[in-house]
């Protein structure tokens, strides 16, 4: 691995200089592809004849820092600087630069003049923000790309490699790049998807959600409504969680999470890591939704591996449970209209004054239904606390 990485930073040099000297084209496209397979880059594409197929706006779900470079090698396209500071590393990277440090307003505007003009290559947009490794679903989309042209192609993006797992949370750029040098080999499968154009009358936002289903139909992937913006924030919580220093006379295996419970439990003896850590989740689950089995919270949590997605699950009926009877003097016990509310909707057990509390069953079902939606965002404004 260190001997590839070495030899790699070399070619890798003559990689960027070639495609600097020469102009955009096929020939510039096949040469620098050729080059890329021997860093290990080996690019795939499915449906090739679908490719710009008059759409001048390409939307893609975000795996690696290089995903819009990848799909340059298979056709021409620019990607805008959302964020960093423009300059050299900024152009280096395949960026282009629009000169916009306002608002999402100020750049869709500038993105629509951009595409105005039928000589520029076509714009590929990441409407996720953030890269995840795309294996369990993908983030909400935001609306601004859609707001730019009336019609989108979906490109679905597939990055696997042996060894070492694909865009770790929190890892650079230059990070992800050392460990494609370092591993054998990294492949990116490109599928080509039919234009979406918008339907009559239709928001930014149905658009995008309308073409985040398809996306995520395509991968074999879930539709999450996890934004960039509660990805950050849970990696801010994963790295204060991981700070917290041991009180005192305080079992290093027994710690509190941010909601005041325990993270992990105390260690038993023969305990795996994974097993440890899925127990940590799995508890603070449980203090957000008391009511829900631990080991139902615990196989859902070792297929999301997210907390935030194990609740909305829950929430939301796509796991099925049967809600426990709590006895303590803490916790009162369900009524008869929540037990009927529950068996329906999974709703909430009443609970501690600090947690939201869970209102009468309602006799309509509107009024049911809007009591649920109430339920759901004041687990999540408690959870998010």
């Amino acid at each position: 691995g260190l001997c590839l990485l070495v030899l790699r930073v070399f070619i890798g040099v003559h990689v960027f200089l070639v495609s600097c000297a020469l102009p955009d084209s096929v020939v510039r496209r096949f040469i620098v592809r050729v080059m890329c397979s021997v860093l290990g880059l080996l690019v795939r594409q499915s449906d090739p004849r679908l490719r710009g197929a008059g759409a001048r706006v390409f939307i893609a779900n975000h795996v690696t820092p290089f995903d819009h470079n990848v799909v340059s090698l298979l056709t021409s396209c620019n990607t805008p600087a959302l964020s960093g500071a423009p300059g050299f590393i900024c152009w280096s990277r395949g960026f282009m630069e629009l000169g916009v440090t306002g608002s999402r307003a100020e750049l869709v505007d500038s993105l629509k003049e951009y595409s105005a003009h039928q000589g520029n290559p076509p714009l590929l947009l990441f409407p996720e923000e953030a890269a995840t490794n795309g294996r369990a679903g993908l983030l909400r989309f935001s609306s601004w790309p859609f707001s730019i042209l009336d019609e989108v192609q979906p490109v679905a993006l597939q990055v696997r490699r042996p060894l070492v797992a694909v865009s770790v949370a929190d890892s650079s750029w230059i990070t992800e790049l050392l460990w494609t040098f370092f591993v054998p080999f990294t492949v990116y499968q490109v599928r080509w998807m039919p234009s979406v154009p918008r339907r009559a009358d239709e928001r930014s936002e149905d658009f995008a959600l309308r073409v985040q289903e398809l996306l995520a139909m395509e991968l074999g992937v879930v539709s999450t409504r996890i934004t960039a913006a509660d990805r950050t924030e849970h990696m801010k919580r994963l790295r204060h969680t991981s700070r917290l220093p041991f009180a005192p006379g305080e079992d290093p295996g027994y710690r509190t999470s941010a909601f005041g419970g325990p993270l992990v439990p105390p260690s038993l003896p023969g305990a795996a890591p994974e097993d440890v850590r899925v127990m940590a989740m799995a508890q603070q689950v449980k203090e957000v939704l008391p009511h829900v089995p631990l080991e139902v919270i615990k196989t859902d949590l070792v297929q999301t591996n997210c907390v935030d997605t194990t609740i909305a699950n829950l929430l939301e009926g796509r796991v099925p449970f049967f809600p426990e009877s709590k006895e303590t003097e803490d916790l009162p016990a369900p009524s008869t209209s929540q037990a009927a509310a529950a068996s329906g909707i999974q709703g909430s057990v009443a609970a501690p004054s600090s947690k939201p509390a869970t209102k009468q069953f309602a006799k309509s079902s509107v009024e049911r239904h809007l009591s649920l939606q109430e339920r759901k965002r004041a687990l999540y404004d408690y959870a998010r606390r």
